[in-house]
């Protein structure tokens, strides 16, 4: 009997054995909330030493891939598919081919959507094979059950809100060039919906006050300061007065930012906000505000309101009065609205349809305007420090100094209406020749060989005034080459589209140039018969649509996936990123050959739909060009009408990245999102 049960025993214990070397692996399950309607379920794996879990995408002669299957369920959606970190990769000499595989602890991550405001379980299996030097196994298959609480919808409701208002803030910072202000915003299960409301808004208004601030570099605000220090400049002489001014004229600018910008886009919608950043009229009415500044700035002719309006503001003036501050503030304003409008109105869309929101987009805009006026009031009060330098010219050196900058920016609002309309009026080499020339007497004029009303002989240079005089002067020969097609990269987002250079040698060589790259959409092989192709057009080295239809179809026949572009002419970041971004040598590569590219002109009025092609948006409006059918399109489908924005799509549509890619000049980050959209295409 001893040795009966002895021999149980054993025959026990190498079947347990054996049993742990069918399935050296163990699998733990959890669930991480994300917000108030999702949530993430981890797959975590524990594989013995010396074992290999296979990634879902591995070659598919090589060892099995794991699998995950869901029952499915009305309880919940899957948002995209199973996520898994990278694998290593390497040529397997069992297989003959490259595998990709995982050891020690790995994890797989699926997010939901829940449809359910009651507790649910997601249950289903999960499949793979395991190898390690010697051997494989298929075990069988893995039974998984999640227990997942229900959505809290009114929870999910203010967070939706906070989380879109937040996602075109970060459009905001991008605008600057600057990293990202946004950060997550977490609300714990056992927060009151009351207090979760009092965190978002307060996180939005911090971040709102943040990219107000940052709009001072953008190229549309920056050129603003020459205005206000010289209005403020002469009334330095009542220290009191001035004082009181410059607070007036900052309480201004947000009055006007968070009562009439609100109010705006409230009533009218985002659409009004767009139309002030994109359309010629107002492009064109800002050039003929900033020439008039600038011949005023010259000595030409001094900029009067009429008497009665001057005796008026100076009696409010001696009394607290706000009527010069006031108009001051909303040229500031208008004139901004160039740059911040289209990024105002991504704040805002979306956010009009309940009362919840509309506290979201008041709060911003709130914020918004705090951010954008405290450095304008900060320059409006330095005037006040003037006094305690020594006087002079130089006060005249620096009011016509502004007035050559501000020449030089004007002409951005009249290169912007004449995209918009067509005109043909300021190409680039012509834009880039008046530049030369401007900054070039700019330069000059440092150096003292030019002299203009109130000036004085300059007998002796200052060296602060020669360090100016030679950064202008390197500045503008830097601009010379630009005349022959030299991309000038750091005034990109200032110049027109380099398509409207007359000459361009880097074009001429491509031209004249035979190709050979296997695989690769070269210039002049997508059809000739594209439509708009006669009228739009993609920086030099690439091919698109113009028609996202068509490009869908291209793509069908070809088996590729469609890289969509959301674009403008008079989008001075879409430049930006074409000519530091689209111009590396691997993302170029990559949109070539692995893409069919779909350029959509959101800002492209003067193209008239047929009638067939025509679109009514979801306020009734009947859309009849192409940039309003494209802007339509962005912002039914996406939720955004900035640009630029990309999204990659299959032949039917389905986007097939985790997040659509905004402004962001990193190549490697845009690179990796790229690939992300390639590998999810050939899954």
């Amino acid at each position: 009997m001893k040795k009966l049960a002895l021999l149980l025993t054993g025959i026990i214990l190498l079947w347990v054995a054996q049993a742990q070397q069918l399935d050296p692996v163990k699998w733990t399950y959890s669930v991480k909330e994300t917000s108030a309607t999702e949530a993430e379920l981890v797959f975590s794996a524990k594989l013995d030493p010396g074992w290999h879990l296979y990634s879902q995408y591995t070659d598919p002669n090589g060892p099995l891939a794991i699998e995950f299957t869901f029952v499915d369920s009305k309880d919940y959606k899957r948002v995209g598919k199973v996520a898994e970190p990278k694998p290593h990769e390497e040529k397997d000499e069992i297989f003959q081919c490259v595998v990709k595989s995982f050891s020690g602890n790995v994890a797989f991550r699926q997010k939901i959507q829940r449809l359910s405001d009651k507790d649910f379980t997601v249950k289903g299996t999960v499949s793979y094979q395991l190898c390690n030097d010697g051997s494989c196994i298929a075990p069988e298959d893995h039974d998984f059950a999640f227990k997942v609480p229900g959505a809290k919808a009114e929870a999910a409701e203010e967070t939706e809100a906070a989380d879109t208002a937040a996602a075109a803030l970060a459009e905001l910072a991008d605008t600057t060039g600057q990293d990202s202000l946004v950060a997550t915003v977490e609300e714990p299960a056992e927060d009151s919906v009351p207090e979760k409301k009092k965190q978002s808004l307060l996180v939005i208004f911090l971040l709102a006050i943040g990219g107000g601030i940052l709009t001072m570099f953008t190229p549309c605000v920056f050129p603003m300061i020459p205005m206000t220090v010289n209005f403020f400049m002469h009334n330095s002489d009542d220290k009191r007065k001035n004082r009181r001014q410059a607070w007036l004229f900052g309480f201004s600018i947000v009055f006007i930012f968070a009562v009439l910008g609100a109010v705006l886009a409230l009533i009218f919608g985002p659409e009004a906000l767009y139309f002030i950043g994109t359309h010629w009229l107002p492009n064109l009415i800002f050039f003929v505000i900033f020439f008039v500044f600038a011949l005023s700035f010259f000595g030409l002719f001094e900029i009067k309101m009429p008497e009665k309006w001057i005796n008026s503001s100076d009696e409010q003036a001696d009394k607290g009065g706000w009527l010069a501050p006031f108009f001051i503030a909303l040229t500031t304003v208008l004139v901004s609205f160039s740059c911040t409008g289209p990024i105002l109105g991504a704040a805002l869309v979306g956010l009009t349809t309940s009362s919840t929101d509309r506290w979201v987009s008041l709060v911003t805009m709130l914020g918004f305007g705090i951010g954008f006026a405290l450095p304008f009031t900060l320059l409006a009060m330095f005037p006040q420090a003037l006094k305690n330098m020594k006087s002079g010219s130089w006060l005249n050196t620096v009011k016509v100094s502004f007035a050559f900058l501000e020449l030089a920016f004007g002409l951005k609002f009249l290169q912007m209406a004449d995209l918009y309309c067509n005109w043909g009026l300021l190409p680039r080499d012509v834009y880039l020749a008046l530049w030369i020339v401007i900054f070039g007497m700019l330069g000059f004029y440092l150096l003292g060989k030019l002299r203009f009303k109130g000036d004085d002989e300059v007998k002796e240079i200052g060296t602060l005034r020669l360090f100016l005089a030679i950064g202008v002067l390197s500045f503008t020969v830097w601009m010379i080459p630009g005349l022959w097609g030299a991309p000038l990269k750091g005034i990109s987002g200032f110049l027109p589209p380099m398509e409207s250079q007359s000459f361009n040698i880097e074009k001429i060589v491509a031209e004249n140039t035979p190709v050979v790259s296997a695989g690769t959409v070269q210039v002049g092989q997508l059809p000739a018969d594209r439509k708009y192709a006669d009228k739009l057009h993609v920086p030099l080295g690439f091919e698109a649509f113009f028609d996202l239809e068509e490009a869908k179809a291209y793509a069908r026949q070809q088996g590729k996936p469609v890289f969509i572009d959301f674009t403008g002419k008079t989008c001075a970041n879409c430049r930006e990123m074409e000519h530091y971004v689209w111009t590396d040598p691997e993302v170029k590569r990559l949109l070539n050959e692995e893409f069919i590219m779909c350029s959509l002109y959101a800002d492209e009025n003067t193209i008239e739909l047929p009638e067939s092609e025509w679109v009514t948006d979801q306020k009734g409006h009947v859309l009849k060009t192409l940039g309003r059918k494209n802007l339509n399109y962005q912002k039914t489908a996406f939720n955004m009408n900035a640009q630029p924005y990309y999204v990659i799509v299959d032949a039917d549509g389905k986007v097939l990245t985790k997040e659509n890619y905004k402004y962001d000049r990193d190549v490697d980050k845009f690179v990796g999102w790229l690939n992300e959209g390639i590998a999810n295409y050939k899954k």
